[in-house]
């Protein structure tokens, strides 16, 4: 089960109701997104559930009930890890809006998930590196990923008139990523970050907790948005976790002397950003009260 712990105001009044001019991005907390044109709208990686506490205990609140959701065309998956592959966060997206579900194999055969996958096969779609297709007017680019924890990453781009949207899952730094900056010119790209945590491993022992290092670390995230060449860059990932938290403001410290990224811009929960515009639209709500 979900449980919104914002109602169904942010999904109905403030995704929904916005009329996009280009291409927007709405951050979901951990690493999830709502990306949304004129005639759009496509869910990447979204993350709804509670954790697994004690191993996972979630930070931030659960921004919506994707049951509340009327608009999406597309899921797009990066990998298997329960946090990218959450079929009650996917499933109403699929079933009550329609939305096909684009996801590795892995995603599919070996998901941290042990319940329905609520992915009929005429809803399902494996992709691979090198894979393209659309999405209304947004033309999908799989490319690849380095996440040593996952089976099977992946990594997006996505092309609009409007601009360009990276989005690297968990990766770290990739041999792909300098493809990638060759082949497109990326104008907003999100990269995960936090820190090495003591965590407890419960499918080991429930009693041991040992360092853990899921997501990466400033120098890491600086020489990613290198190789992607990207002009505006937004950590993420960092807000999620009870214990590999880390402080975004921080990035800005590790990129001083590099090329890339140009900006570097901070974002929460709820907060949108536009791919071809900079800078970070905070939630409606609060710049209207």
């Amino acid at each position: 089960m979900v449980h919104s712990t914002w109602g169904d105001w942010f999904v109905r009044d403030e995704i929904e109701a916005t009329e996009p001019q280009g291409l927007s991005v709405w951050y979901l907390g951990c690493n999830g997104y709502v990306l949304r044109t004129a005639e759009t709208t496509v869910y990447l990686d979204p993350y709804f559930g509670d954790g697994t506490p004690p191993r996972t205990i979630r930070m931030i609140p659960v921004p919506i009930d994707p049951a509340d959701a009327t608009l999406c065309d597309a899921v797009l998956v990066t990998h298997e890890h329960i946090d990218h592959t959450h079929p009650p966060s996917y499933g109403p997206l699929v079933e009550d809006c329609g939305a096909e579900i684009h996801a590795p194999s892995a995603s599919y055969e070996r998901p941290d998930y042990d319940g329905d996958l609520r992915a009929p096969d005429d809803k399902r779609h494996i992709i691979e590196p090198g894979d393209e297709f659309d999405v209304g007017d947004l033309t999908i680019h799989v490319r690849g990923a380095n996440d040593p924890d996952a089976i099977e990453p992946v990594s997006y781009v996505v092309e609009h008139d409007a601009g360009t949207f990276f989005a690297a899952g968990d990766s770290r730094p990739a041999d792909a990523f300098t493809d990638v900056a060759g082949e497109f010119d990326l104008d907003l790209g999100v990269l995960a970050f936090g820190s090495v945590g003591n965590i407890v491993h419960t499918e080991d022992d429930p009693t041991e907790a040992r360092p853990t290092e899921w997501y990466n670390d400033g120098d890491q995230v600086a020489t990613a948005a290198n190789q992607l060449e990207l002009h505006r860059l937004v950590p993420v990932h960092w807000d999620m976790w009870r214990g590999v938290g880390a402080d975004p403001d921080a990035i800005a410290d590790h990129v001083a002397s590099y090329r890339y990224p140009n900006v570097v811009e901070t974002v929460r929960i709820g907060d949108r950003l536009d791919v071809g515009e900079p800078g970070v639209v905070p939630l409606r709500d609060v710049r209207e009260h």
